[in-house]
Order: structure tokens, then sequence, then C-alpha cells
């Protein structure tokens, strides 16, 4: 499967793993890349040292296109970019902050900006400050997420971006591929879905937790870090819920939220961790190697559209064909 995205990052496969602190670590990054599609190590709290000892890793590991995610606000970013240009990495993801900044020193080194924004002003805003594509990521998502569904999101921003688009946002089998490329875009990112993999560096029991979650047991947060956030409910999301009830200052919010995603997916507290996860978990029944779930979502997608060309030119109860279809609208006509 083909499009500008595969074109632009030289995978096979219109398939992104999003970054996720605490869990897209070197082995999950190169997994994803080997498989054909493109890992993004998410390193929003590395210094730069960890950085670089993490892409030596996954270089280790692969010799496939992979990316790396940081935050612009990082004090230390002019050093996270020195390392990411030195070490030629392919591609550079980021969410909130300057993009303009960041394009400014990577593009003169050949690297892809591929940023993640939530709201068609800042895809607009992406674009014109001369990114290469942009993920966008409707509210279903986990982590931080906006106010606007994937379903509507993503056919307004490809109505006006001419860059090539990645939807992001409760997407997580063949059937969320097909319905991103009718929607406009030219690939999926997932997040949520690669944590329930067999590569993901996330204890066992967390992701049976996950797997056990259906569709109505995420909640979002507002403040964990900054942003408001969709994690799986448990007593800390709970907690910090009933803290924004009483409107205490941001600042104090966000301390209480830190260090809540590592307890949760590196450590294994599925109570008082924070659980970043998007909607997508009630479509998730099975733990599979990054290999299988990204080639059996590239040929169910395939069957996927076979059968909607089916559908299409059926005369209206499934049993029809589309030379009947045509006779009978001409017929209608004369």
């Amino acid at each position: 499967m083909k499009t500008r995205i595969t074109e632009l990052l030289h995978i096979q496969h219109p398939i992104i793993q999003g970054a996720m602190s605490w869990v897209s670590f070197p082995p999950l990054v190169a997994a994803v890349s080997n498989a054909g599609g493109l890992g993004i190590l998410g390193a929003a709290f590395m210094s730069p040292e960890d950085l670089r000892s993490n892409i030596h890793q996954i270089k280790d590991q692969t010799e496939k296109p992979f990316g790396v995610n940081f935050m612009p606000d990082n004090p230390r970013v002019d050093e996270l970019l020195d390392v990411l240009i030195d070490e030629k990495v392919p591609v550079v993801s980021y969410g909130k902050g300057n993009p303009r900044k960041i394009i400014g020193r990577t593009k003169p080194h050949g690297m892809i900006s591929l940023p993640t924004m939530g709201s068609l002003k800042h895809a607009l805003r992406a674009e014109r400050d001369g990114a290469d594509a942009v993920i966008v990521q409707g509210m279903e998502g986990g982590g931080h997420t906006g106010f606007v569904s994937t379903l509507v999101l993503i056919p307004i921003v490809a109505s006006r971006l001419k860059i090539p688009i990645v939807a992001a946002g409760g997407i997580g089998n063949a059937n969320g591929l097909v319905a991103a490329l009718a929607l406009g875009a030219e690939g999926i990112s997932m997040g949520s879905r690669f944590i329930v993999t067999r590569e993901a560096p996330v204890p066992h029991h967390v992701k049976e937790h996950l797997i056990s979650r259906s569709e109505e047991d995420t909640v979002v947060t507002d403040n964990l870090t900054g942003v408001r956030c969709r994690v799986i409910k448990n007593e800390f999301a709970q907690k910090f819920l009933d803290m924004a009830k009483r409107k205490p200052d941001p600042w104090q919010m966000m301390q209480y939220g830190v260090g809540r995603i590592r307890k949760a997916y590196f450590e294994g507290d599925l109570e008082w961790g924070s659980l970043p996860f998007s909607q997508v978990c009630g479509l998730i029944d099975e733990v599979p190697s990054c290999k299988n779930l990204i080639e059996s979502i590239i040929t169910q997608a395939e069957e996927i559209m076979q059968s909607l060309d089916g559908k299409i030119r059926t005369n209206g109860n499934g049993n029809g064909n589309g030379k009947e279809r045509t006779l009978q609208s001409e017929e209608l006509k004369n």
C-alpha cells in the first residue's frame, strides 16, 4: 500500500507508531520500523546523553528509518537538536511548542519534520512553517488530546492542507486505516495499540489490564502534563478529577502528576500510576508482535476495500451487481 506518506518516509506501510513516554523505547521503535512502519522514540524526558544512547540502541536493532519525538519547550532543546543532527535521525516529531525553530534547525540537514497537531489552526501553522507532513489527532486518542473527534477533524484538515496528513486518535485496526484513507489521510499513527504488543517494554499484567478495559473505561483529565489528557480510569485519575473540581493552582496539579506515567507503564502500578490510553482499548483482544499486527492490518484493509467495492455495486439489497444498478438508473432517467 503506497501513499505520499510511505514515499516521504521511505517506509513500506503507511503506519506510524505514536511516541509515548516510558513505552516507546528502542525495542518497540526498532520492531515497528523492521516491520515496515515508522517507529518513533519517545524522548520527552531524556537528557541529550540518554537520547544519544537510545538512538544508538535503535541503530543496533534496525537499519530502517525511525523518528524521535521530543518537547520543543525542553530547556535543553538546542542540545537535543545537536544530537539529532549529529546522529542523522531521519524524522523529527514534536507537539506543542514553536515548530518554526525546530524546522529551521533540522530542515537544512534533510530531516523530515512530522509534528502532531490537534486542531486545524495548529496544522495550518505547521504547514506554513515548513513541516513536511502532520499527524492530526482526534479527541479519541490517548494522552494529550483536543476537543474534536477524528471523524470530523481529519477531513477538515485534509481539505485545507497541501502536505500529507496522518490520522490518529482511536485507530487500532484495519477498519481504522481504511476509514482514515477515506477521510483524506494518507496513513495512520497508533500509540495505544502498540502498547499492547509483545515488543512494548510494559509489564505483562499492565497489557492484560488494558485488554480487559472497554471503550467506556477512559476519562479526560485536565492539566496532567500541562495539557488535558485521556487516561484509563483508576484511583489516581479519580483523585485528579476531584482535585480539579476545587480549581487548585495549575502548577500544583502538574506537580501531583509528575512521575505517574512512569509509575504505571514502567513500575506497573495500575491504580496510582497514570495510564494514558485511547478509546481504542475496546477494540483490543490480543498481544501480537508488531510484525503480525502491521501485516494483519494491511492485509485486512485491502480485503475491506475490496468488500466495500462489492457493497457499492449492489442494487440495494446486497444481491445485485453493478450492471443491474446502472441499468436501473438509466431506466429511471428515461
